[in-house]
């Protein structure tokens, strides 16, 4: 079982609140730092970050409480809250000699990615996110029925104890749903890379809902602040997402736009899991995102 990318080095690298992370580098050039989302790891970019590092260094973190990162208890509601996984990946770039770099963010990542550039503009030059919403608008767009696609959301967001205790009595079921319902090409995520994602998500069931938890709860209440005081993301914004407004009736463009002026919204035919499935075209809105 494979649970690292070859030709990266690793480093256990400082980060916020004395925390670790658990970080592969490789190239040089201009940095690009590359956040994994749910329910992977940071393997998940190990097409596109070998690519990238042909020209930039490549630095690819486990976020706080996945992988082989700390994984501490939440002991605070700002425990797992995004602004402290942004303060993460700052703090672990600057340990690693970078100030500015560009940040690109799948799924989870890509929300810690938004509220990096909100709260870090000095630092994130270029941001792109790839098929998931703000965190406002995500749950302002799930309503009656629609929102049963989105039933996992709603179960970590309860108090803690339950949801803990019924995903951990069926980590491997409940992780491999998602790893199979969302991907359109199961031979992009092979078995040996499929088993570490569940290895990784097993041992790691109390911080990934915690992580979840805080999506409800107190991010909501940091993207309030900065919706209602006009703060937007000051640098250029790629978005690769699925077409989720046609079956959900929104534009995701549009509630995107809100929040990046700078925009570049494309909309792909790849399932969730995009980075493996159709890297090519994730190296290709990368390195024109980096140009801008």
């Amino acid at each position: 079982m494979t649970r690292s990318i070859p030709g990266f080095d690793y480093h256990r690298v400082p980060a916020a609140d004395d925390v670790a992370l658990n970080v592969a580098v490789a190239g040089s050039g201009t940095p690009i730092v590359l956040l994994h989302g749910f329910p992977q790891t940071h393997l998940m970019w190990r097409h596109v970050a070998a690519d990238l590092a042909t020209d930039h260094t490549v630095i690819v973190p486990d976020l706080r409480g996945y992988g082989d990162s700390d994984k501490p208890d939440a002991i605070a509601p700002d425990t797992y809250s995004k602004r402290r996984m942004a303060a993460d990946i700052v703090t672990s770039a600057a340990a690693l000699g970078h100030d500015r770099f560009a940040l690109v963010g799948h799924d989870r990542g890509a929300l810690v990615a938004l509220r990096a550039g909100l709260d870090h503009p000095d630092a994130v030059t270029h941001l792109a996110s790839l098929d998931v919403l703000p965190t406002l608008d995500m749950w302002d767009v799930l309503h009656g029925a629609d929102a049963a696609v989105a039933f996992h959301l709603y179960l970590m967001a309860q108090p803690p104890g339950l949801p803990e205790q019924m995903i951990a009595a069926s980590a491997d079921a409940f992780f491999a749903y998602f790893l199979d319902r969302w991907t359109k090409d199961p031979a992009a995520v092979p078995p040996l890379v499929r088993a570490a994602y569940l290895d990784a998500c097993r041992e790691s069931v109390p911080s990934i809902v915690a992580d979840y938890r805080a999506s409800a709860t107190i991010d909501i209440d940091h993207d309030r602040v900065d919706r209602a005081a006009g703060n937007r993301l000051a640098m250029p914004v790629a978005v690769l997402q699925q077409d989720w407004g046609a079956a959900l009736g929104f534009e995701a463009a549009a509630l995107w736009s809100s929040w990046a002026p700078n925009l570049d919204h494309r909309t792909v035919d790849a399932g969730h899991f995009m980075a493996e499935e159709d890297p090519e075209t994730v190296v290709a809105v990368i390195r024109d995102l980096v140009r801008r």
